[in-house]
């Protein structure tokens, strides 16, 4: 199998990267940090390739499908993705639209031209990694909420159109609470919940992901979470989040 891995660099993505050349897997391994796909790439066993591509640019997420699709490529991982803290009015409309351009349109991009492609071939698997935060609203990180809300909603309509036309083409979400990575600092927060270690949070997403599980959410707390949100008024879960979020600001 063959696997492309986006935002491999670090975290999760670097994580997810060891465990599958672990299994045997050949990989491309895509972020703008070459020089750590380097250093990842000497860890691993199989066969690896490096592809440094920034995300929040359209142009170079078409050029990246472009380089890849005749790659054989059999599991897409859309990993990249990242947070920013602070109420909307104030926080930097260039930095929310590269969050968003990574978070959605990257993920949309890859997702819709690499899912062409198996369906054609009626083989393939897509992971997209979301959050616990695609199931709620988030005052305080409120574009970073809804980038994840639109990637959970856009896996699991593309799932049910691909279970409609009996396709073997299988597409998971992962939806994570707290894990500890960089994430924290570049969204400039931190975690009163504690965060689960990035190497079980890329195992646990690959292994049920392989096993076809739709929405993968690894720990008890969060599945009660998501569960909990959908239950409570809007209202009331929107004012719970800010006290959430206000919790993790970064002094």
């Amino acid at each position: 199998m063959k696997v492309l891995i986006t935002g491999a660099s670090s975290g999760i993505g670097r994580d997810m990267a060891k465990y599958l050349s672990e299994k045997g897997c050949k990989l491309i391994l895509v972020s703008r940090n070459t020089d750590k796909l380097k250093e990842l790439e000497n860890t691993l066993k199989t066969q690896t390739e490096i592809i440094q591509c920034d995300l929040s640019d359209e142009k170079s997420v078409f050029e990246l499908y472009r380089k890849c699709k005749d790659k054989d490529v059999d599991f897409l991982i859309n990993n990249a993705g990242y947070g920013l803290f602070g109420e909307f009015d104030k926080t930097d409309i260039h930095d929310e639209l590269d969050m968003i351009n990574v978070n959605i349109k990257a993920v949309h991009i890859l997702t819709k031209l690499f899912l062409k492609d198996f369906k054609y071939k009626n083989h393939g698997i897509i992971l997209n990694v979301a959050s616990s935060a695609g199931f709620m609203t988030g005052p305080l990180m409120s574009s970073y909420y809804a980038s994840k809300n639109y990637v959970v909603r856009l896996s699991l309509a593309i799932r049910e159109e691909l279970r409609r036309s009996k396709s073997n083409v299988k597409i998971s979400v992962f939806c994570p609470g707290p894990v500890d990575t960089n994430f924290n600092n570049r969204a400039g927060v931190s975690f009163s919940v504690k965060s689960i270690s990035s190497e079980y949070a890329a195992r646990y997403a690959i292994d049920k992901c392989l096993s076809g599980k739709a929405v993968i959410i690894p720990t008890i707390e969060m599945k009660l979470g998501v569960i909990g949100s959908k239950l409570v008024p809007n209202g009331l879960l929107s004012a719970i989040a800010y006290n959430i979020q206000h919790s993790k600001e970064q002094n």
